[in-house]
């Protein structure tokens, strides 16, 4: 049998990915504390492709590899670079992004908690959330700089995970896109290239031929 190419991906296609790149927001991230539910998760991460979000961390206090939902993310999941932080380490994350001057804001009910509007989201953000259960834990809201809530009309307290974050990330979307900060690529167009080059190759070759990403061709997987 006459052994096939992998196909390649269009030149349209590539340039899909480069203006998909050129907006992402690399000075907005998100940290999942303890979100175990792999429905939500997938929702989560479905709603960070949609604003350009390009990296979210996450943190669980159990060993299990969260499972990504392909019905739910359509495909999502591979265009937000995902880094799981080790649970003991979590604390370390925010000391990091707290020294490179990120403002850390978490979705928490408490009181004194700030109506998730009054955030100025075009700053450099880590936005925080945590589980239905118990919502972020104590030694995260400890060291953030803002707690949020999202106001609520009805009978119950808060929104599903998922969907309050959704609404929170539409939010930055409204207040960047208005001050043009997707009309401002935050990669370097070196940056962009190398990260289009992993991901051609990624579509191209190696998820066809199940083959491995050569070194020189990860870059898109870089922090």
């Amino acid at each position: 049998m006459k052994k096939t190419e992998p196909a390649t991906i269009t030149p349209e296609r590539a340039e899909k990915i480069r203006r998909m790149l050129s907006r992402r927001q690399v000075d907005f991230e998100l940290y999942l504390d303890d979100v175990s539910s792999s429905q939500n998760l997938s929702a989560i991460l479905r709603s960070a492709d949609a604003v350009g979000i390009l990296r979210l961390f996450y943190a669980l206090r159990s060993d299990q590899t969260p499972k990504i939902h392909k019905t739910i993310t359509q495909g999502a999941h591979r265009w937000v670079r995902k880094r799981r932080i080790p649970w003991r380490e979590r604390c370390e994350l925010l000391e990091q992004k707290h020294s490179q001057g990120i403002q850390i804001v978490a979705a928490h009910l408490q009181p004194g908690a700030l109506e998730f509007r009054s955030i100025d989201y075009t700053r450099p953000t880590l936005l925080i959330v945590g589980n239905e259960k118990e919502g972020v834990s104590p030694e995260i809201i400890d060291r953030v700089d803002h707690s949020i809530v999202i106001p609520m009309m009805g009978m119950v307290q808060s929104l599903n995970v998922s969907a309050a974050t959704t609404v929170i990330l539409y939010e930055m979307q409204r207040q960047r896109q208005a001050a043009g900060l997707y009309e401002k690529p935050t990669l370097s167009e070196e940056e962009i290239e190398a990260i289009t080059r992993g991901l051609i190759y990624r579509d191209s070759v190696a998820r066809r031929s199940k083959g491995k990403i050569p070194a020189e061709e990860k870059l898109w997987l870089q922090w």
